[in-house]
């Protein structure tokens, strides 16, 4: 289940990954972007503060060879989240059509050549939807959404390690947001 609390209060954190995981640009990695998207008291800071000082250790001109080798070249390090489980298979499309009726859902037209298991489209719809209200509407997709997105960046958090990627912090550091955002199941009955 899905601490909806958690995940609104998480909202600008989903937009830094969305921001990081795309095509890098200079301003992207100017201080205050970090310090506008969380503090201290996230659970995934020291993570993200690793990834952050490891980056700034390159120049932009490797930043951007470092993306584009990582994840344009290297196909277990992909940004697509269902193609390490599913590659090109019939059960990808139904998964991409169910994504997508998700953004749908929430009004959220995604352009015909943009796949909807692609991150940091995802990180970006946890980040600018508005489903506030209507939680127990949107919980059964929020909830597909996050498991197609933990069960993907697991794949690519292996992937990005054995590259020694400094990206491995960086999803190292989604995946404990994403924790951070789910009721454990033992603590969901205590209620019971």
């Amino acid at each position: 289940m899905i601490n909806f609390g958690k995940l609104h209060e998480y909202k600008d954190v989903f937009g830094f990954f969305a921001q990081m995981l795309t095509y890098p640009e200079k301003l992207d990695f100017h201080p205050s972007v970090m310090e506008e998207s969380l503090d201290s008291s996230h659970p995934a800071y020291a993570s993200i503060r690793t990834y952050w000082e490891l980056m700034h250790e390159y120049s932009m001109e490797q930043i951007e060879e470092l993306y584009v080798q990582t994840f344009d070249f290297q196909k277990k390090s992909t940004l697509y989240m269902t193609y390490s489980k599913f590659e090109e298979g019939r059960e990808r499309g139904q998964m991409l059509a169910r994504l997508k009726e998700t953004y749908q859902l929430f009004g959220l037209d995604i352009m015909s050549s943009e796949l909807s298991d692609y991150l940091p489209l995802m990180c970006e719809f946890l980040y600018a939807a508005q489903w506030r209200g209507h939680e127990k509407e949107a919980a059964e997709s929020l909830e597909l959404m996050i498991a197609v997105m933990e069960d993907g960046t697991y794949h690519l958090l292996k992937a990005l390690e054995k590259f020694k990627s400094p990206y491995f912090h960086l999803i190292q550091g989604l995946r404990e947001t994403f924790k951070a955002c789910i009721i454990q199941e033992a603590a969901a009955h205590e209620h019971d």
